[in-house]
């Protein structure tokens, strides 16, 4: 089965991490998140793709090649101006033509069941499958209400607390069929959760959601993608890390009791933007920024010599500490970028 990658967006959202990147380069453990996305396609058998683009398509376009480090076969399809989810889909139509196909967010943290979603597709012979997961926080999502055998029944986009009836989030992750495809019009601004779902609906052509297996996070803000980064380390997210990532950047190794040095240019500015994109996670300010996870504590101050920050991370686990400070510090670059932008 074939795969299209939607990465046209340009994730404002996430400015202060991804500054003048397009938002599915942003880094994560090493690779970019759309980069994570092919590998993971690759694992389910998606080895025929195609990326559809539109803000700063050239960078992703080299960024990604042919595919051919992958072990895909990778090409692109440019929007010329906005067209929405199902629309830059549609402009897609020459690569998946007659075939059901999947698409997939290239700037989402997951490590979904995928080829599980397309062998229900084939045996319920849906007109769209939806990848979906559990929410504690659903109002940023689109949730999607199913019956006990699966069936979509309702669709509720980006809801209030008043209108949440369920927990179930929709991923932005699909399976469709040329039949559903058909009603996406050409060259014009369509949307899958706003526009061609609820007419499958009104049609009452079959569509199916499926929970699966694995881990999945829309990463929008800076701290869903710090979050990210910790559950990768912490094992919650399954990612290819490339070994080279783990191997310390710096050219000493730094005192245990003072932790590593992070140069910068505005030390004071830089822990400002740290301690905003972590606050939502409770961190200790009474001594520079403290956080502390089940499996250690990340301590960040900065330098009172000259204008950097020292990290300092303690953990039973020394591999896992080094791990988690490099994170740490691959976020305060991030961080950095941002501010110069």
């Amino acid at each position: 089965m074939k795969a299209v990658i939607m990465a046209g967006g340009e994730g404002k959202r996430l400015r202060a991490v991804s500054g003048d990147r397009p938002k599915p380069l942003v880094p994560l453990l090493g690779r970019s998140m759309i980069e994570h996305i092919v590998l993971l396609l690759k694992r389910h058998g998606f080895d025929d793709i195609c990326v559809s683009l539109r803000y700063k398509a050239e960078m992703i376009r080299d960024a990604l090649g042919d595919g051919s480090r992958y072990g895909v076969k990778l090409l692109c399809r440019l929007e010329d101006e906005p067209l929405g989810t199902a629309g830059g889909v549609k402009n897609c139509e020459d690569f998946y033509k007659d075939e059901d196909f999947l698409v997939i967010s290239g700037d989402a943290a997951c490590d979904l069941e995928l080829s599980r979603l397309a062998a229900l597709h084939r045996q319920r012979q849906a007109a769209a499958s939806i990848a979906l997961c559990r929410s504690a926080e659903p109002l940023r999502y689109g949730l999607a209400v199913t019956d006990r055998d699966g069936r979509v029944r309702s669709f509720i986009e980006k809801p209030d607390w008043s209108r949440v009836v369920t927990d179930t989030v929709n991923t932005g992750i699909y399976i469709l069929s040329p039949s559903a495809m058909e009603l996406v019009p050409r060259g014009q601004f369509f949307d899958f959760g706003r526009d061609l779902f609820p007419e499958l609906l009104r049609r009452d052509m079959p569509i199916f959601g499926e929970r699966l297996p694995g881990y999945w996070c829309d990463v929008g803000t800076p701290l869903s993608y710090y979050r990210c980064c910790a559950d990768a380390l912490e094992g919650k997210l399954r990612l290819s890390v490339p070994e080279e990532f783990f191997v310390p950047d710096c050219s000493g190794e730094a005192a245990p009791e003072e932790g590593e040095r992070f140069p910068c240019r505005d030390r004071a500015a830089l822990m400002g933007a740290l301690t905003e994109s972590l606050m939502e996670l409770g961190p200790d300010l009474s001594d520079g920024l403290s956080l502390t996870t089940p499996r250690c504590k990340l301590h960040v101050c900065p330098s009172a010599e000259s204008s950097a920050l020292r990290i300092r991370v303690s953990s039973p686990d020394a591999e896992f500490a080094r791990e988690f400070g490099a994170v740490t510090k691959e976020l305060l670059r991030a961080l950095e970028e941002g501010q110069n932008s």
